[in-house]
């Protein structure tokens, strides 16, 4: 699986500051349980602009979780203009790193913060003024071209990373790269004569599975007495349940990793890795 720091490890077990605050003075609410990721963050300041408590409640990965808990731990005590200057940089540093693919979780703790901010100042926040450009997930192109340049993106599949955007059906991806190539001057002359394959969406990587799943695994095991169930995908990790005659079976690894897995490989994406839920 994801390969998470111990410091992630120790705020996604014992989170901290979980819960919500009674009669917070800024609230922020980013994203959707719906999206896969929501986050709420309530926030107490003082009379001298100080943060004083701030909590989270957070629907997500160990990642989300992390990154939410870090960030309340990082805010108090904290001065509100020392707060506005926070980025997502700075949370995920606080966690000794997150994997690429989980840096969207860094930049929901970030855009919560400044929604909770706007919230006790009063204030819209330009983001939300942007073109939804991934309905999918509800990015809008200043969200995209904010993550670029802040981040140095230089892909598509970087906008993902941190964004989300074209992790779902993957429409958009065409109006993200025009919008990469406008805001990164030096862009077109890296990536000129360069034929680009194109990416698989989430949602074809998953489909693709279930069908190879459907179609030639769960038909071989059952010969055998045994089954298959496709239990989640994160990522490149497929997690899958033997079933039958499989489960418990002293050749399950040989099964799972030499069979299941090289097919997955071969018909799928090459990078695959398959392990059972435990």
């Amino acid at each position: 699986m994801w390969e998470y720091t111990e410091k992630v490890q120790e705020h996604f077990i014992n989170p901290k500051n979980v819960g919500e605050i009674e009669g917070a003075d800024g609230v922020g609410n980013v994203g959707s349980i719906a999206c896969g990721d929501a986050l709420r963050l309530t926030i107490k300041v003082d009379e001298n602009k100080v943060i004083t408590d701030a909590k989270f409640k957070t629907f997500g990965c160990a990642s989300a979780i992390a990154s939410s808990s870090v960030l309340t731990e990082m805010l108090k005590g904290m001065k509100l203009e020392e707060a506005k200057k926070l980025t997502n940089d700075d949370i995920a540093k606080a966690l000794g790193g997150l994997p690429k693919e989980k840096m969207h979780c860094s930049v929901m703790g970030r855009e919560a913060l400044e929604a909770a901010i706007a919230d006790y100042t009063g204030t819209i926040l330009p983001m939300a003024q942007g073109e939804i450009v991934c309905e999918c997930f509800g990015v809008t192109d200043l969200e995209v071209i904010r993550a670029i340049r802040e981040n140095q993106l230089k892909s598509v599949e970087e906008i993902t990373n941190y964004t989300k955007a074209g992790g779902g059906c993957g429409k958009c991806e065409k109006r993200l790269s025009q919008i990469l190539t406008e805001t990164v001057d030096d862009l077109p002359a890296q990536i000129k004569g360069v034929k680009k394959e194109k990416r698989m969406t989430s949602l074809e990587k998953i489909k693709k599975i279930e069908e190879v799943i459907e179609r030639e695994i769960k038909p071989t095991l059952k010969k055998d007495g045994g089954d298959i169930r496709l239990i989640d995908v994160d990522g490149n990790f497929v997690t899958v349940s033997l079933l039958g005659a499989c489960a418990g079976c002293h050749s399950s690894r040989t099964t799972l990793k030499d069979y299941v897995e090289k097919k997955l490989r071969e018909q799928v994406l090459d990078s695959l890795v398959v392990e059972e839920d435990r």
